[in-house]
């Protein structure tokens, strides 16, 4: 391709929602439809790269443990140049790209080096996962709300954020705390009794997915009965205590 025959550089930042292909949304798939270069990520569904072009280039940007940060400035720096010498770059992120994503790095990035960008939300795991497991996020009766938090922080420690949360009686839902799990409980036992109940959702919204349900203290032996790992949601709060049978999509 020659100067002449370059494309415009611009990126589209899209959200493929949290893992059931047919729960991304109708402009994340005209936005692929579209695209000359597809970066996506391990929690993106491969099914969604049948939107793009046949002729698209498709590249595999997942992260390893450990490695983030290395990994993020060098998928920084991929997508500037494929823009820049191919056209249209779509990275394809799971769930929301602006929900513990990169998505905000990644448009800033493109745009101190020139390159035009758009946000294309997604449907958020945190949402979808609980409410299709049968688990709403906070009823109509006395809960004032649910917090979205993150278990463990670069450094491998839990948030502080935890603390505040377990003393609320709001539905907790917590990205990235497997390895904490453990911990969390014996946190959430500690403030809100051996009564709460929690629950972990693995591969939510796929047909590989697997849940536990249960008061706190029998979550983390629940979990290693089942074999559950990441990716998984954590959920506690009041709510779990009757939840419906999981919903599907018909």
């Amino acid at each position: 391709m020659n100067n002449m025959e370059r494309k415009t550089p611009k990126l589209s930042v899209v959200g493929a929602g949290p893992g059931d292909p047919l729960l991304i949304t109708l402009k994340a798939i005209k936005t692929l439809a579209n695209a000359e270069v597809v970066l996506y990520d391990a929690l993106a569904n491969a099914a969604f790269l049948e939107y793009a072009p046949k002729t698209s280039e498709k590249i595999f940007v997942g992260k390893r443990s450990g490695l983030h940060h290395q990994q993020q400035a060098a998928i920084n720096d991929m997508i500037v140049m494929h823009a820049k010498v191919t056209g249209h770059v779509v990275r394809l992120k799971g769930g929301d790209p602006m929900v513990f994503g990169r998505g905000h790095e990644e448009l800033m990035h493109a745009a101190i080096h020139g390159v035009a960008g758009e946000y294309i939300p997604g449907i958020s795991s945190p949402m979808a996962v609980p409410t299709l497991a049968g688990i709403p996020l906070c009823k109509n009766r006395g809960i004032s709300g649910f917090w979205v938090l993150t278990g463990t922080l670069k450094d491998q420690s839990l948030t502080n954020d935890l603390i505040m949360a377990a003393q609320s009686s709001a539905t907790v839902i917590i990205l990235m705390g497997m390895k904490k799990l453990e911990q969390i409980m014996q946190l959430f036992e500690e403030y809100r009794g051996a009564h709460e109940m929690a629950a972990v959702i693995q591969n939510g919204t796929l047909p590989t997915e697997k849940r536990v349900v249960g008061k706190v203290p029998e979550i983390v032996r629940k979990v290693k009965k089942k074999g559950l790992s990441s990716p998984a949601i954590i959920i506690i709060g009041s709510d779990i205590e009757k939840p419906l049978p999981k919903l599907r999509n018909f």
